[in-house]
């Protein structure tokens, strides 16, 4: 679209929430519109404000790209926190960009060379954080930041440092130096307003709308919101799994019989769930590995049969200290100091020696003699997982430990070192009062975009839905931030003000009870039946060195001890997996994605 003037012209994808408010703040200045659109009015709010003032004004889901004609220059943009892609890439004498790497692989001289550098990301992350990507001469466009490209810079092949139009950091940093100062009762009106306002922001659409609802918290308060302020019962998803450890719909059900939802859900075999998973590297386009991106497909491909525009509750954990991690973080400094290393050390060895399912029948005989029921889901696999960080020797370690898959992603692969990160770098932590609010900053700056948003945009876009995440207003975080940690934290319990805004719409008994995550049992799966089948073809000595990465012996080790039952290495096997079939994928497209043996280190940086 071109503006008024004919001086821009902008390629735009995603939405601008508040373009009604901004469209009428331009039109009482004398701007005149020919459409209805939020495209034409950020082009009308760049003629009036700027490039990076038309951002800072728009609040939205978008990655931006719009061409000077008066200075020659391209300006790229993505939105604050990260939901909509933006690919940047070097091809020959060229500059290209684009949403998805599909589109940029069909360019004449892209390089596909792998970078070996962000296969060691992957690894650690199931996912390939920004701005690397699995390509040496391709980027990612970092969150809340914006290029100005001018013709010389394409001439001479450099591009200039992105310029920051919003951080988390430092409106995180900013909030908690102006702390609120009410009560906590006016907080959680401050707080259920200001969610109404962000909730209402993203309902106005001129196509069929509904919500994601698993019947947690964060789902729940947005479907509570919308239902709110509806005149019309909400359409709400959720899907079912026949493994209990793993299904939430009938509390799902619940949640929305009491608000009076349109409800929909539908129950999913295992054999529905795996029939996804040879499909994935066309839907992730880059390689990408949380297996929870199956469920995430599947209920968005459920929406997407009624509606064409779905909100999720995405964001909340990281906000308002939903993850356990966080809850346990006060208690990591005294355990260090009150456990010696090797006590430590022998109780990880003890809970490793007995497999999960083993520990799972042995907990279920311990729970069963008590008077109560302190029940938790998957109790093995997670002992598994707090066995491989309790021996860490700082609290920063266990905490790179627990959201690492791979602890030496560089052991599996035959080179590559693993690029500087927000996580790898101990000087690129954000300065937070306390260890607790420290993580969570770094989940929004790192596992939020890099992963969870990743995950739900690739799955809806797969189906055409458009997926929106009304808890990431920026208003909505930055109210958060300023709250105080025992209104997010208290009493071990994590969301607790969110919890206190859901209970003036839903009974507490419907969503008080352990977090269940949205996941598979992938682990399970690989061992047993056709997807195992599917898994020893792409791990095998063969596949493995006509792919060239990874260090045979140890794959094939790590899959062996997974098949015999040893250990559940589910969460290292998925990304070796998630690379090789989209490798393979690559090659019969006939991409022919190129090795490159002697890539350096930070090759990958933008």
């Amino acid at each position: 679209m071109t503006s008024a003037t004919t001086r821009y012209v902008v390629a735009f994808n995603g939405e601008i929430y508040n373009y009604p408010a901004m469209r009428a703040e331009l039109a009482a200045g004398g701007a005149s519109f020919r459409g209805h659109s939020d495209t034409e009015v950020l082009l009308a709010a760049v003629e009036r404000w700027g490039f990076e003032g038309a951002l800072k004004r728009a609040n939205g889901m978008f990655a931006v790209a719009m061409w000077d004609r008066e200075n020659r220059c391209l300006y790229l943009a993505r939105d604050r926190f990260g939901q909509k892609p933006l690919y940047v890439a070097w091809a020959k004498q060229a500059l290209v960009f684009g949403s998805e790497l599909s589109a940029l692989r069909t360019y004449p001289g892209f390089d596909t060379t792998i970078n070996q550098d962000a296969l060691t990301l992957l690894l650690r992350h199931s996912a390939i954080l920004a701005p690397h990507t699995v390509y040496r001469d391709c980027w990612k466009l970092m969150p809340g930041t914006f290029l100005r490209i001018d013709t010389d810079a394409i001439t001479r092949r450099t591009l200039p440092d992105p310029v920051s139009y919003w951080s988390a950091a430092d409106a995180a940093q900013t909030a908690l130096a102006d702390p609120w100062q009410g009560s906590t009762d006016e907080a959680v009106d401050a707080l259920e307003a200001c969610l109404s306002d962000a909730v209402g922001a993203c309902m106005v659409s001129d196509v069929p709308i509904g919500a994601f609802l698993s019947g947690g918290i964060d789902s729940s308060t947005v479907v509570a919101l919308m239902q709110a302020q509806s005149t019309q019962p909400v359409r709400t998803f959720s899907i079912g799994f026949t493994e209990a450890a793993y299904n939430e719909a009938g509390d799902a059900a619940a949640v929305a019989e009491h608000l009076g939802t349109n409800h929909t859900e539908l129950y999913i075999t295992p054999d529905d769930a795996k029939a996804v998973i040879p499909d994935l590297p066309r839907i992730y386009d880059e390689p990408f590995a949380d297996s929870s991106q199956i469920p995430t497909f599947l209920v968005s491909q459920l929406a997407r049969a009624n509606v064409t525009v779905s909100l999720s509750g995405d964001g909340g954990d990281e906000m308002f200290g939903g993850y356990n991690r966080y809850t346990w973080s006060r208690h990591l400094d005294r355990a260090i100091r009150a456990v010696p290393g090797g006590l430590r050390r022998w109780a990880a060895r003890r809970a490793l020696a007995a497999t999960p399912e083993r520990w799972d029948r042995r907990y279920d005989r311990a729970v069963s003699m008590l008077p109560f029921d302190p029940r938790q889901d998957r109790f093995g696999e997670k002992l598994h997982k707090l066995a491989g960080i309790i021996d860490a020797p700082t609290r920063e370690e266990m905490y790179l430990r627990l959201v690492s898959q791979w602890q030496d992603p560089r052991s599996a692969l035959i080179n590559g070192e693993e690029p500087p990160t927000r996580l790898n770098c101990r000087n690129e932590w954000p300065d937070m009062p306390g260890f607790a609010e420290q993580i969570m900053l770094l989940d929004s700056l790192v596992y939020l975009p890099d992963d969870i948003l990743v995950k739900l945009d690739r799955a809806s876009m797969a189906v055409s839905l458009e997926s929106r995440v009304p808890l990431l207003d920026h208003r909505v975080f930055e109210f958060a931030w300023g709250l105080p940690e025992n209104l997010k934290i208290h009493k071990g319990q994590g969301k607790w003000i969110l919890r206190k805004v859901l209970e003036r719409h839903v009974p507490r008994a419907m969503f008080d009870r352990p977090k269940m995550g949205f996941g598979v049992p992938i682990g399970t799966w690989l061992r047993d039946g056709d997807l195992r089948d599917w898994a020893e073809d792409l791990l095998s000595s063969e596949s493995l060195a006509r792919s060239g990465h990874f260090r045979i012996e140890t794959v094939r080790n790590v899959w062996q001890e997974h098949l015999a039952g040893t250990r559940n290495h589910q969460h290292s096997l998925w990304p070796v997996l998630m690379f090789e079939a989209w490798h393979r994928h690559q090659m019969a497209a006939g991409t022919n994605p190129g090795h490159d043996a002697a890539v350096p280190a930070g090759s990958a940086q933008s």
